[in-house]
């Protein structure tokens, strides 16, 4: 999910999480994705996630990896649009694809002609004569687009694209399994309430009915920030009047349309973003440094945001 205090770039390997990130559904078609999770992780074979931005692949990907033998090794990810070259180019290095655990790869659309090339030639070397790769970490693929199409137009290679999808499994929209609308928002609600050392919420019917009857774009990724909103202002009706404003203006956006959640989530964010910002450095009497502290940011990020806010001329007292 993004983060509301940037600067910074998040790290491509983690070896495990405070909160497990994959909430099992109660919706038939989540309900089909988790039987066939379970099938998978018994096994070693490449594993291919389809889904929609923000649906849940790295999430999905973590949880086959824990349901695995594998389970109590190291889980990394990475992001295809910014891997270095050098990652696939020693099939044996534990940078890269070598060792033990699992490689998540998202959106592998992304990845480059050479970068291909070199995760081919390691998937290539270290295959074993039963199928099996020696010496690699089991590899899990992400995309959010077709990748048929990407090999028919020459953009990710035929030979690369049949090598990781032993199994093939698509994901539904947060859309298509609205029945696990109202568990994810009490799991996001619960694991913010344990980020910001705060009572988790309990939202008000027309929140819930508000949520579930939302086509939800940006999948649960979405969900996730409206949730978080809610924890870090600490005032239910603070968070959702912004958001329940601008659904129902039929002039929000200036042209007669109706303004999507996901641009009142980001609203939102940076209004809630504002406040707790004007929170902490009101508590520490605009000392900037202890405001960071507070904030848990870097005091660089901090005058990133306070110059944002138009606030950048305050000094620290």
């Amino acid at each position: 999910m993004e983060s509301h205090f940037p600067p910074g770039s998040e790290s491509i390997e983690n070896a495990g999480t405070r909160y497990s990130e994959f909430v099992p559904g109660l919706s038939p078609s989540m309900r089909s994705v988790e039987k066939v999770m379970l099938e998978v992780a018994q096994s070693e074979v490449p594993v291919l996630l389809l889904a929609e931005n923000g649906a849940g692949k790295q999430a999905t990907a973590r949880r086959i990896h824990e349901l695995s033998q594998r389970g109590k090794q190291l889980f990394r990810s990475f992001s295809c649009a910014v891997l270095e070259l050098g990652r696939f180019e020693d099939a044996a290095a534990p940078e890269g694809l070598g060792g033990e655990g699992t490689v998540f790869l998202a959106e592998l659309a992304d990845l480059s002609a050479k970068a291909q090339a070199c995760l081919l030639q390691a998937l290539t070397e270290g295959n074993s004569k039963n199928g099996r790769a020696q010496g690699l970490a089991r590899l899990i693929c992400g995309s959010a687009k077709d990748l048929e199409a990407e090999v028919k137009a020459g953009k990710l290679r035929e030979d690369l694209y049949y090598r990781i999808s032993g199994v093939c499994l698509r994901l539904p929209p947060l859309r298509q399994r609205r029945e696990d609308i109202s568990m994810l928002v009490q799991h996001f609600l619960e694991k913010f309430g344990l980020d910001f050392q705060r009572k988790v919420p309990t939202l008000s019917e027309e929140t819930l009915r508000l949520f579930e009857e939302y086509s939800w774009p940006g999948n649960v990724q979405e969900l996730e920030n409206a949730a978080k909103a809610i924890v870090a202002l600490g005032d239910e009706t603070v968070a959702m009047d912004g958001l329940r404003a601008m659904l129902r203006r039929p002039d929000a956006a200036g042209n007669g349309k109706r303004v999507s959640l996901k641009q009142a989530s980001r609203a939102a964010s940076r209004e809630m973003e504002k406040e707790l910002i004007l929170r902490a450095l009101t508590h520490t009497r605009w000392n900037r440094r202890r405001a960071a502290q507070e904030l848990q940011i870097s005091y660089k990020a901090l005058l990133y945001k306070l110059k944002q806010i138009g606030c950048s001329e305050y000094r620290a007292s």
